[in-house]
């Protein structure tokens, strides 16, 4: 059976084994979005079901274990995300799911109109207490795959931290995330940790030109070398609306603030805070070193930029677009939140 990882994910796959024999209760999986992690979780949680596993641990693809689970059937394993993956199909920049699971989301049935929540819901944990307090299909174990844990609010949080404490016989979380700070730190004392490195370039661009992605060296720059999230932005259409964005980028101004704003007001706020911030690191960047990360393309104007400004704005400048990004995905006002924005960006080089 050919392995389904990623190419980079090998090395991993091969140190996990080493887990095996002495399996701890939970499991967490970090490292940057846009590499497969999310896959790599789920296929651990296929080998830990697998009746035949192969020498390599990996599932054998053909026992009933392995048939239920590709059907996401399998009555020992449940996945924990927020409703909206289940609009989107996958968190962004990540590997993308087929199907899903009532039981294991914990949706609930609601107006169609509500929009889907982006937060891992008290009630979702609480479903997992059924689930765990009957035996295991064949005296097995059973595995819970949740993610992205930093979805988890306080009450999910919290929740999830009572079984992690005591945890129930025969089973195994597998948490996925993309940042360790967003965590309960008493979360983190829990889980045994594993991280999941970034790609090579030469990896990273061998993989993006089996995909047949145009352009796949810029668009890797423009996603920090994530090869999924790279994928993902390649094939969103949205290109020219970042590139717009980013020639305002390059000749801040007030006026241009409010143009720009009130043109970009129905655009994901969270990814004008992400292009944003990228900017303004290879500003940074640029400025103490000479490197350039995310934009290469832009190298004339970043270096202009990099000329009209002190680096203590700039640390400030990088602070403030962190905090933003924590309230990107629920302004009360999309246009007066871009406005300010970009006012304050614009105030920089003034």
């Amino acid at each position: 059976m050919t392995s389904p990882l990623y190419p980079w994910q090998e090395t991993a796959w091969l140190q996990l084994q080493q887990m095996r024999a002495r399996l701890p209760h939970a499991i967490l999986f970090y490292g940057a979005a846009g590499i497969g992690k999310t896959a790599f979780a789920e296929h651990f949680a296929q080998s830990l079901l697998c009746q035949t596993p192969q020498e390599d641990g990996h599932p054998c693809g053909r026992c009933l274990s392995c048939g239920w689970f590709s059907q996401y059937a399998h009555p020992d394993f449940r996945r924990v995300r927020p409703e909206v993956l289940d609009e989107d199909g996958a968190e962004e920049g990540e590997d993308s799911d087929k199907g899903s699971e009532a039981a294991a989301d914990g949706k609930k049935s609601g107006k169609a109109s509500k929009a889907p929540s982006k937060d891992i819901k008290i009630d979702q944990i609480r479903a997992l207490a059924d689930f765990m307090n009957i035996s295991t299909h064949r005296q097995g174990l059973r595995v819970v795959v949740l993610y992205p844990a930093e979805a988890l609010n306080t009450a999910s949080a919290n929740a999830l931290l009572k079984t992690l404490e005591e945890p129930p016989p025969s089973t195994v979380f597998l948490l996925v995330s993309n940042s360790l700070d967003r965590l309960l730190p008493t979360i983190l004392s829990r889980c045994r940790k594993f991280a999941l490195n970034m790609p090579s370039r030469e990896q990273a661009l061998a993989w993006l030109d089996l995909q047949k992605v145009e352009q796949a060296e810029a668009w890797l720059a423009e996603q920090g070398g994530a090869p999924l999230a790279a994928l993902a932005q390649a094939e969103s259409g949205t290109q020219e609306a970042m590139d717009d964005f980013l020639r305002y980028l390059a000749r801040p101004g007030i006026e241009g603030a409010l143009k720009t704003a009130d043109k970009f007001q129905k655009t994901a706020v969270i990814d004008l805070v992400s292009w944003l911030q990228r900017w303004q690191y290879d500003v940074f960047s640029h400025k103490l070193s000479g490197h350039i990360r995310y934009f290469p393309r832009y190298r004339a104007e970043l270096t202009a930029l990099a000329g009209r400004v002190e680096v203590a704005a700039l640390l400030k400048a990088l602070k403030s677009a962190n905090d933003r990004r924590a309230i990107a995905e629920h302004p009360l006002s999309a246009k007066l939140f871009i406005e300010d924005m970009l006012l304050e960006y614009a105030l920089l080089f003034s």
